[in-house]
């Protein structure tokens, strides 16, 4: 899948993307993606995506098979027809997380995190994109939080999140093996009001496309607002 926008059209302003309509399009493009890993090598996959590889699970269905997380919840991807199942069911996942699975294991090609973080509009085209991706995370997190640093404080670490020395409050997440998302508050003054940013890692396009981190960052900013007592 390309990214949002592509190089041909980079001269025009491209409407506001809406997270749920990328996720259907995302769940549509699972023949492709399953097409493309049907010829791949699963051990070297995993080990290029932090995952783990292991060779005759007696899981239905039984083969191989590869083992990761999403938002830490343990999920195994069947080989044999590159299906993810939560670790230990035999229900598959939504397409949406289907195609997130077989996204990242077609584009992981094994970088190194840099631990250096970066804003959406530093990802490929993320630019023409970064105000509407503001507008449903950073802005939904200022408008449910308000200046309440301990609520959100609160919400990350219900969520695992692990502090960082940034900001006045940040917490990293992991939503896949090698994909981590950091959630950022500035506390505000008189002048200022209090703001929110979620950011990546400067290696996040050898993981995603940018499309996928559209929906990740919409994602975590659900999560957090759900999380809030």
């Amino acid at each position: 899948m390309s990214p949002v926008t592509s190089q041909s059209n980079a001269a025009t302003q491209p409407e506001p993307v809406d997270p749920q309509r990328l996720e259907h399009r995302f769940a549509q493009r699972l023949g492709e993606l399953r097409a493309i890993l049907a010829s791949s090598d699963p051990g070297t996959i995993a080990g290029l995506a932090g995952a783990i590889y292991s060779s005759a699970d007696t899981h239905l269905p039984m083969g191989d098979r590869i083992h990761l997380s999403l938002w830490s919840r343990p999920i195994s991807i069947a080989c044999s027809e590159w299906v993810a199942y939560p670790d230990g069911e035999d229900q598959p996942l939504s397409s949406f997380d289907q195609a997130l699975f077989l996204y990242y294991l077609t584009t992981a090609d094994g970088a190194p995190l840099s631990g250096k973080w970066i804003a959406f509009s530093d990802l490929p085209d993320g630019r023409f994109y970064n105000q509407a991706f503001q507008g449903y995370t950073g802005k939904e997190l200022a408008r449910l939080f308000l200046d309440d640093r301990l609520a959100f404080e609160r919400a990350a670490q219900a969520l695992g999140g692990i502090r960082q020395p940034l900001g006045d409050a940040a917490f990293a997440f992991h939503a896949l093996p090698r994909v981590p998302l950091l959630a950022i508050y500035w506390q505000g003054d008189e002048d200022f009001p209090s703001s929110f940013q979620v950011l990546f890692d400067a290696a996040a396009s050898h993981y995603l496309p940018t499309d996928a981190y559209a929906i990740l960052g919409s994602t975590l900013t659900r999560r957090l607002i759900k999380a809030r007592r």
